[in-house]
């Protein structure tokens, strides 16, 4: 028997179970003391932490530094820095309440058509991923999925750029086009317009691509710089863009929260008009912050009613078209009944 037992055994007939474990506590109370005593490095640690937090600058100082060192960063070094704490938005511009969340539009739209195939530019965290029950083909170059997911997946973690570069792209789709499509990469015009030309040339008849952060609720919200926590970027400037070079798709701006998606369809793959005029309409979104968002745009001004969307005839006479093998001039007669849903600020007739 080792001395430690016997001495525990004496002590407890003196003064039982409830007193020896106190002078137990005691004892690990004392070593513990004594080695942290002895612990100089942890000291050390301890006395830095310390001075840090009482030296620590308030929230509304951080705020003001975040604002001015943002100003000098360049964009490769500013935009998704999660950890960062936003400054806080301007007020946004009274704007009709969103009935639904992209999120909420997408599960929809997942329902009503029945994509084949879906399609996504931005995974992120999975949150939209995980309402595909189709096979589906994920791109970001630093996702991180959290979500439980229930479809037939093939994720690339690389840019949207280097994806389309790829020779076996879209293999994980069979030779089936793009049924359905969500573009949530990098906030910034040129870029989502880039995006949205590859997506469209894989697109199949009848294929439809939602474009995310297209309603900036205010200048602030959609600087190229990022400045704020929900952040559009100046993914704005893509919806004139098709409107003046594209005029034969169907554009149905949907307001949904938190900032914002356009619905585009009528999809042409042979189409090669934004392809080929790219390098002359690239300078025009450089814009230099501030950006300035129109106010039709703010205020939502022409948006849809997204369950509007969802309950319209057209996307259900859509799934059975593709079904029975429709072709891109039958799609392109059925969505443009997509252009008489009411908007907002239409006067009644």
């Amino acid at each position: 028997m080792t001395l430690r037992s016997t001495t525990s055994r004496v002590v407890k007939n003196v003064v039982g179970q409830s007193g020896l474990e106190r002078v137990k506590s005691a004892d690990r109370r004392v070593r513990r003391a004594a080695i942290r005593a002895l612990d100089v490095e942890a000291r050390a640690a301890e006395r830095r932490r310390t001075e840090a937090k009482a030296n620590a600058p308030t929230r509304a100082a951080k705020r003001l530094a975040l604002i001015d060192e943002l100003g000098r960063r360049d964009l490769s070094a500013s935009v998704n820095q999660e950890d960062l704490a936003w400054a806080s938005s301007d007020p946004f511009t009274e704007h009709p309440e969103a009935p639904l969340s992209r999120h909420e539009l997408l599960a929809g739209l997942h329902r009503v058509l029945q994509p084949r195939t879906y399609f996504e530019i931005g995974v992120r965290f999975g949150e939209s991923l995980a309402l595909s029950r189709t096979r589906t083909i994920g791109v970001d170059p630093a996702y991180a999925i959290r979500s439980p997911l229930h479809c037939d997946l093939r994720t690339f973690c690389t840019t949207s750029d280097a994806f389309f570069e790829r020779s076996d792209a879209f293999d994980h789709f069979g030779g089936t086009g793009i049924d359905l499509a969500f573009i949530d990469g990098m906030h910034l015009s040129e870029y989502v317009l880039r995006d949205f030309i590859n997506t469209e040339a894989h697109a199949a008849p009848g294929g439809i691509v939602v474009l995310d952060d297209v309603l900036p609720r205010n200048d602030l919200e959609a600087y190229r710089i990022r400045r704020t926590g929900p952040w559009t970027g100046d993914v704005f400037k893509v919806l004139e863009v098709l409107r003046t070079h594209r005029p034969d798709l169907t554009l149905v701006p949907l307001n949904t929260s938190p900032t914002g998606t356009l619905l585009i369809a009528g999809l042409d793959p042979t189409n090669t008009v934004l392809r080929d005029a790219y390098d002359q309409i690239e300078p025009d979104l450089l814009h230099a912050d501030p950006q300035t968002v129109p106010a039709p745009i703010q205020n939502r001004q022409n948006a849809v009613d997204p369950r509007a969307l969802l309950d319209s005839a057209v996307l259900a006479q859509a799934a059975e078209l593709r079904d029975a093998g429709g072709d891109a001039a039958a799609f392109a007669k059925l969505y443009a009944g997509l252009d008489d849903l009411p908007r907002y600020g239409d006067t009644p007739s």
